[in-house]
């Protein structure tokens, strides 16, 4: 019997996007396939106890810092958390949300979502660049056990930080069964793109390639309103599209899978992702998707020969015209798509994602 620790303190409910469903679903996809094992799980004070999975094994650990200033969760993460990890007599501190605390008196095993701060270090406040630079490069370094969700970030994970591929367990995100048991008799004319408001979003392009052409559909952004919501809204307003493209912000996972329920199509332009979950759930929900020919979309959606997904280049506006207008009209391949979607997604699951989590913490 393992005692695991689990470092939710980055944790901030409905503000760091998809790291937040990935904690979420594997907590809770370990609950169902372990009940040997005992976990702790450390969170800050704005995260409540529904986090933690109501099961006997499984122990709810608040620690007395907001996750909201960053600097003092950094400094609770690297010198309390490691007195926390002693007390509870850990085996293996698991770090879910990139960083680790360094002076952690046991094994550790730490998930890289993506190095978006060393291929895009341009999007990132130049106050926060330094931290993520020293604190992602200590916790790859520190950390016996390195988990990537895809073989884009494995690649980066050995290009950046000369780490060795054996170190790195590939582990690709899982799907909530939900998405594939959802009502699509009643659509709605809407392209759907569920995303943060970041600048590798790619949502300017999107929108002016939505403008190109009179559209019968709308577009509707939701998520996360991240750092470039400002310049978004403003070229809203340039092009006088207020009527036609919605910024909904943070939804509840509920309202976001009823979007997909209702989306005629979904549309993900991204230029960078580590996984690209969005793509995920748009397939398995079986909405016809258009998404960006990108490597790591290609690992979620497959080959083009595979037909689950219709892509498009994202750095050319026409190119993501031209698939916004075949996604809407073209019913063949809306069919196909539809089709092909959820049968490529089932490959995903949580469960799967949550026994090869567990395997890398016990290695």
């Amino acid at each position: 019997m393992a005692r695991i620790g689990v470092n939710a303190l980055y944790l901030i409910p409905g503000g760091v996007g998809g790291t937040e469903i990935y904690l979420r679903q594997l907590l809770r996809a370990l609950a169902e396939i372990d009940s040997h094992n005992l976990y702790f799980v450390f969170t800050n004070r704005e995260t409540g106890g529904d986090l933690v999975p109501r099961q006997s094994n499984f122990f709810w650990r608040r620690q007395a810092v907001r996750a909201t200033f960053r600097p003092s969760r950094i400094v609770w993460e690297q010198l309390a958390l490691p007195l926390e990890a002693a007390r509870e007599r850990l085996d293996v501190m698991f770090n879910p949300g990139f960083t680790a605390p360094l002076l952690a008196p046991c094994r550790q095993a730490s998930t890289f979502h993506d190095l978006q701060h060393k291929r895009h270090p341009e999007y990132f406040r130049w106050f926060d660049l330094p931290f993520w630079r020293l604190l992602l490069w200590a916790s790859a370094h520190r950390s016996r056990r390195l988990i990537a969700p895809s073989e884009s970030v494995r690649a980066d994970l050995t290009a950046f930080y000369s780490v060795e591929r054996e170190r790195i367990a590939v582990i690709a995100h899982g799907v909530n069964p939900d998405f594939f048991k959802l009502d699509r008799s009643r659509l709605e004319p809407f392209f759907l793109c569920a995303s943060t408001l970041h600048p590798h979003k790619n949502l300017e392009r999107l929108i002016r390639a939505y403008a190109r052409r009179p559209r019968t559909e709308r577009l509707i952004l939701a998520g996360l309103r991240g750092f470039h919501t400002r310049a978004v809204e403003k070229l809203i307003a340039d092009l006088h599209l207020q009527d036609r493209v919605e910024i909904t912000g943070w939804l509840t996972r509920e309202k976001i899978i009823a979007l997909y329920g209702k989306a005629w199509a979904c549309v993900y332009p991204s230029t960078f992702e580590g996984f690209g979950l969005p793509v995920l759930e748009a397939l398995a929900a079986g909405v016809p998707l258009a998404c960006s020919d990108i490597a790591v979309l290609r690992e979620v959606a497959g080959p083009v020969s595979e037909q689950a997904a219709l892509y498009f280049d994202p750095l050319d506006e026409e190119s993501i015209s031209v698939a916004l207008d075949r996604i809407a009209g073209d019913e063949e391949l809306r069919g196909k798509l539809s089709r092909r979607g959820p049968e490529r997604a089932r490959a995903f699951t949580w469960k799967r994602a949550a026994e090869r989590t567990l395997q890398a913490l016990l290695a």
